[in-house]
């Protein structure tokens, strides 16, 4: 019988940048937006406050653009300083590139594994299939760990025994969706 997990988003995950006011190295983005026009011409922001000082960056979105050009909903969308489409732009990999930024996703997921997955440990396999809601790079092992009641250790033991397959490596990180069968 094949289960399904989902990692899901629990909140936006902080933004690693240095600060220039205090040398931390962390922000936090609550999807707010700065828009500014210039005549024919429009930037906009994703604004993030350092989480020691609360000192504000700036994550540019667009630049020197023609109004005309950018999509009336996204415009919508960035007035509105919707936290979803905020959310959409901190996994995107150009934005990030761009900025010189890159996001810890520490504490701002959780994995939703149904009901009775540990009831059915006993019995013969456990085939499980795992979506990501959003490009969140977590570890295989570790999500096996929390979704079994294992230790990561003992996970580890078991791929080693061959009691824990997967089509994909289980040792890196991942972000993508895979299966793996658990035998015990």
């Amino acid at each position: 019988m094949l289960t399904h997990w989902v990692v899901m988003p629990t909140c936006l995950p902080h933004v690693l940048r240095r600060c220039h006011a205090c040398a931390s190295g962390r922000f936090r983005a609550d999807g707010k937006f700065r828009v500014n026009a210039h005549h024919k011409l429009i930037d906009a922001w994703l604004l993030a406050l350092c989480t020691t000082c609360g000192a504000t960056t700036k994550l540019t979105v667009l630049e020197r653009r023609n109004v005309r050009s950018v999509h009336p909903r996204l415009l919508d969308r960035l007035h509105a300083n919707d936290p979803g489409l905020a959310a959409e732009l901190l996994q995107d990999p150009v934005l990030l590139r761009r900025n010189r930024v890159a996001v810890d996703w520490d504490g701002a997921w959780r994995l939703d594994t149904g009901d009775g997955v540990r009831d059915r440990l006993d019995g013969e396999a456990l085939d499980v299939s795992v979506r990501f809601a959003a490009r969140i790079p977590v570890r295989p092992v570790r999500l096996i760990a929390e979704g079994c009641g294992l230790s990561r250790g003992e996970v580890e033991r078991l791929m080693v025994e061959g009691k824990v397959v997967s089509a994909v490596r289980l040792g890196g990180r991942t972000s993508g969706d895979f299966t793996f069968m658990l035998k015990r």
